[in-house]
């Protein structure tokens, strides 16, 4: 009896933390201070990227690694949040820190997923935009300014994820709506 009762407690005590946290990611606004770094890099095809050509469309920048399990936790609903809004309106793009194009496409083939992936093999623009943690993702609005960092795994299929897109976009578009 003695022992199930301390097994109760050892359970409880690991498991209320685990259930307290409501949510793995931390939100905090862009430094209304702080100009958005210059974003050039190549995809997975060799195209270059620039944010600079993106105006006129919000983008969800996120950097990850294939080492990172929160990053590929999270890659699944990038790739359907992609996919609900379209690249008319939202274009997402996975920044991928550290790695070379070898590793990223097997990942990319065993995992399905056909999100744009740019490279970043010297974290130069990991550090640039104050990705310390992975995965971080910045939120641009239509007009080219970041407007949120988000650390941590999020589910962006989900309406908390909607709360925060939405006010990316340009004015009245809604998912599945091109104006």
């Amino acid at each position: 009896m003695q022992r199930r009762k301390l097994l109760g407690l050892v359970l409880g005590a690991v498991a209320a933390p685990a259930l307290a946290q409501t949510r793995s990611y931390d939100v905090s606004p862009w430094p209304a201070n702080r100009p958005a770094p210059a974003l050039q890099a190549l995809d997975m095809q060799g195209k270059s990227w620039k944010l600079s050509d993106l105006r006129g469309r919000a983008v969800v920048l996120n950097f990850w690694a294939t080492w990172c399990p929160p990053c590929r936790a999270e890659m699944p609903s990038l790739q359907q949040l992609a996919e609900i809004y379209g690249p008319e309106q939202l274009l997402v793009l996975a920044l991928n820190v550290g790695e070379g194009p070898r590793r990223i496409a097997q990942y990319l083939q065993s995992s399905g997923l056909n999100l744009t992936v740019l490279l970043d093999p010297q974290s130069e623009a990991a550090k640039a935009w104050g990705a310390s943690v992975l995965p971080t993702t910045i939120l641009i609005d239509a007009e080219g300014r970041p407007r949120q960092r988000v650390r941590g795994e999020v589910d962006w299929s989900g309406r908390e994820a909607q709360a925060l897109v939405e006010p990316l976009l340009r004015r009245g578009v809604r998912p599945g709506v091109s104006s």
